[in-house]
């Protein structure tokens, strides 16, 4: 997998306004999008917005619009916009014809930030994979670009050589890609396998919410962690004692809004280990205007992989970024999270939803002892089903 150097681009964004989404949601969509080209190395110099009923099957926005994004994108020699959806390879074709620009949708850029996050052999294999299905059906788009623009991002992995727009080698190429994972897969099986009957436990959660902050103070590890989408992308595995009992902690790659689908068929080892752990630790950032929609994303993506049915602990994280604004007593207007102080947070709906919780900010290291008498308290249950002759030893505390 060929990785070019980073470099800084200009970029505009553009998403849609529709019955599904509305002008707030979009702004917030914008939003991550814009923190995902920063991760990739762009610049959004300015975000465009239509409302449309449903995307023109042409050219996505209506060509007023586009006209509009082609005359900014010259006047400030901006040469790259990026789409907050997927879109299909004739609208890739229309859009850069019109525009004479490179055209990234999101998937694309989310493709781009794992080839460049992407460090070991199992990571690369699968990101390469994941780039390959996306590519396929766009060949005849996305090479005829490449001979008049190479490099920056979404230039990122296979397909820098002119023989690559051969259909029949990108198969063959998918085809080996596949059988390499399957073997790889088998080894973390058998590696999973042998760990025994320790119980797992799995830190999963939108991206950026500070699992791998969370990993590296309970295991005491050195998991890269960053202020950046998609900082973890292999997953990373350690054995924990809390006071007597012994557990397997994973960090897990984190998930996003419109995942796209191939990620997650490329990605299967690695969320095996989502779906074969006894725990799930759903962190969740306090701190987002968004937060609710992302437990809900994190949820569905849970329920496509078949593991929404194990004991969840929810970790709400970064108290200590969570603004609270104070309401008069006279404000007859309705009260909105911004005005939930902590103690309430802690007595709502979400610390009462059936899942054990806790409220706490991993780089403050606060409620952090609580926390972890909670986790302790979840792992025993199973410990104990497992370990039953070993009932005596939970009087002694082995960190001592």
């Amino acid at each position: 997998m060929i990785e070019t150097v980073p470099i800084t681009e200009k970029a505009v964004i553009v998403g849609l306004i529709n019955q599904n989404q509305d002008e707030k949601h979009v702004m917030e969509y914008l939003d991550e999008l814009e923190f995902l080209a920063d991760t990739a190395g762009a610049t959004v110099l300015k975000k465009f917005t239509q409302k449309l009923d449903a995307p023109n099957r042409a050219t996505f926005v209506g060509p007023g619009k586009l006209e509009e994004i082609k005359n900014y994108m010259k006047a400030v020699e901006a040469y790259t916009v990026i789409f907050d959806d997927e879109l299909t390879p004739t609208q890739l074709r229309n859009i850069e014809r019109i525009l004479e620009c490179k055209v990234l949708d999101r998937t694309n850029l989310t493709l781009d930030i794992f080839a460049s996050r992407a460090k070991t052999a199992h990571a690369k294999t699968q990101v390469e994979l994941a780039q390959y299905q996306y590519l396929l059906p766009r060949l005849t788009k996305m090479w005829s670009h490449l001979e008049r623009q190479r490099g920056g991002i979404g230039m990122r992995g296979p397909g820098e050589t002119q023989i690559e727009t051969d259909r029949r080698i990108i198969l063959d190429k998918i085809a080996r890609l596949k059988e390499q994972l399957k073997n790889i897969d088998k080894q973390k099986a058998i590696q999973r396998k042998n760990r025994g009957k320790l119980v797992r436990v799995a830190l999963v959660g939108y991206t950026n919410v500070g699992k791998s902050t969370i990993m590296n103070m309970i295991a005491k590890s050195n998991v890269f962690a960053e202020n950046k989408l998609f900082a973890t992308l292999d997953t990373t595995v350690r054995k924990v004692v809390i006071t007597n009992i012994p557990f397997l902690l994973t960090d897990t790659i984190g998930f996003i809004r419109k995942l796209p689908h191939s990620l997650v068929e490329s990605f299967k080892s690695t969320l095996d280990e989502v779906r074969e752990a006894d725990i799930l630790l759903h962190v969740v950032d306090i701190s987002h205007t968004g937060f609710e929609e992302q437990i809900e994303i994190v949820n569905n993506t849970l329920k496509e992989i078949k593991a929404d049915d194990k004991q969840t602990i929810h970790v709400f994280n970064k108290i200590d970024a969570f603004t609270y604004i104070h309401k008069d007593e006279d404000d007859l207007t309705p009260r909105l999270k911004e005005n939930f102080t902590l103690h309430e947070w802690q007595n709502s709906w979400m610390a009462k939803n059936n899942n054990p919780s806790a409220f706490i900010s991993a780089t403050q290291k606060k409620n952090i002892e609580e926390f972890k008498q909670l986790l302790y308290e979840e792992v025993k249950k199973i410990h104990s089903q497992r370990f039953p002759f070993n009932d005596y030893l939970f009087d002694i505390n082995w960190e001592e």
